[in-house]
């Protein structure tokens, strides 16, 4: 007797069936509001097609009115301790980011700036090593004491803290699959930012903002705000790591204009970030490694989804992720070089790619829902082959069934 599937179970390409039949759409009418053909609606919904294209995905959602989480699943359950612990923690950090109004009054003593610095220190570094679990059990204190250091006479050395910290809570939700809760925790960051009226920061501020929207599928909205942050910064490219900023921004701009469907103007803003990183050589700016390798692993990734991937594998060939030794930005790399490879059908290097992605980032890899899109489809394909061991056991740790 068959398995019964429960809506966890579901693949990408089956909860979009089920969405759209809810709303009584053919899979024409569907996959004309997504903007796709209805051959390559059709072919996702039946697992022909691997629904791991993050730009696609977010068309098929806005075409189908729902979120981009509602057709990449609940991330409520996951076999994985440490991502359950991560998700646990993003209630608190919810909670916090609300009542931490910076135009409220504390509500509590903060402890002394050196220690507030120092964890907020620990909490970037976390965040930079993939380990959202760690970081995620220290956000909700940290953001209420920043919030209650900034009413007192720490207040700019505070709010300089809260705006990257305010990204650090972006990125935990985010990665962990709370896109609407990394939307607080950038707004967070914007608020501090404000408060100080630093360009740079603002632009920071700017580039949490974008990423953020990214995450919930919305490109479109994403590039306004980064295109208005690049222009702001043009007029203080002479502060303190203005340059770098700069470049970080124009980076993910490029990146929205390919899933906007404008790769020439994706272009034109990686041949400027370039440009900026010949100036720049690689930094460590707010643990954000704008700088040459950063532009080779933003423009792989644009490929992979907005371009050709057989491009986006020329790209990897040619750029050395040792140059930039951040866990995040390696396991990136290795996951977008690993999706790109099975687009082209290069299994084998595929999966080496992906197993390497989660030796480096455990958790980025495991709660990635294109990680799993992608590793299902390998697995289908490698059944029909006999299969391969490694291959299943990622895919049992990506919660992907054989």
């Amino acid at each position: 007797m068959p398995k019964r599937l429960t809506p966890l179970d579901l693949s990408i390409g089956e909860r979009i069936r089920a969405r759209r039949q809810l709303r009584g759409w053919s899979v024409r009418f569907a996959a004309d509001r997504a903007g796709i053909s209805h051959a390559t609606l059709s072919r996702i919904e039946r697992g022909l097609l691997s629904a791991d294209n993050r730009f696609i995905l977010a068309d098929i959602a806005a075409g189908l009115e729902c979120s981009v989480v509602e057709l990449t699943g609940s991330p409520a359950t996951s076999a994985d301790p440490a991502i359950v612990a991560a998700r646990a923690s993003v209630a608190a950090i919810r909670q916090a980011l609300i009542e931490s109004d910076f135009a409220e009054p504390a509500t509590r003593v903060p402890r002394p700036l050196p220690e507030l610095e120092r964890e907020a220190e620990l909490v970037q570094a976390l965040r930079t090593r993939c380990d959202y679990a760690g970081a995620g059990r220290l956000l909700p204190r940290l953001i209420r004491e920043l919030h209650a250091a900034a009413a007192g006479p720490d207040r700019e050395a505070a709010l300089r803290l809260a705006v990257l910290v305010g990204f650090v809570a972006n990125t935990v939700a985010r990665c962990v699959g709370y896109p609407a809760e990394a939307w607080l925790g950038a707004e967070w960051s914007r608020r501090a930012a404000e408060a100080l009226d630093d360009p740079v920061l603002l632009g920071f501020a700017a580039w949490a903002r974008g990423s953020a929207a990214s995450g919930c599928g919305a490109y479109g909205w994403a590039y306004t705000l980064l295109s208005r942050g690049a222009d702001e910064l043009q007029s203080s490219l002479g502060a303190p790591h203005a340059l770098e900023m700069l470049g970080l921004v124009l980076l993910r701009a490029a990146h929205t204009l390919y899933a906007t469907k404008r790769p020439e103007d994706g272009a034109d803003y990686f041949a400027e970030a370039e440009r900026l990183a010949a100036r720049t050589g690689e930094t460590t700016t707010f643990d954000q490694y704008f700088g040459p390798a950063n532009v080779g692993f933003w423009r792989l990734s644009s490929e992979v989804d907005g371009g050709d991937p057989a491009r986006a594998v020329q790209i990897a060939r040619c750029t050395n992720p040792a140059a930039l030794p951040v866990a995040m930005r390696q396991a990136f790399f290795h996951l977008d070089t690993g999706r790109a490879l099975a687009h082209i059908r290069r299994d084998g290097e595929a999966t080496r790619h992906l197993l390497t992605a989660e030796r480096i980032a455990p958790q980025l890899v495991r709660a990635n829902p294109y990680a799993a899109e992608t590793g299902r489809g390998l697995l289908e394909r490698a059944q029909r082959r006999a299969g391969r061991s490694e291959l299943r056991g990622l895919c049992e740790r990506l919660g992907v069934g054989g």
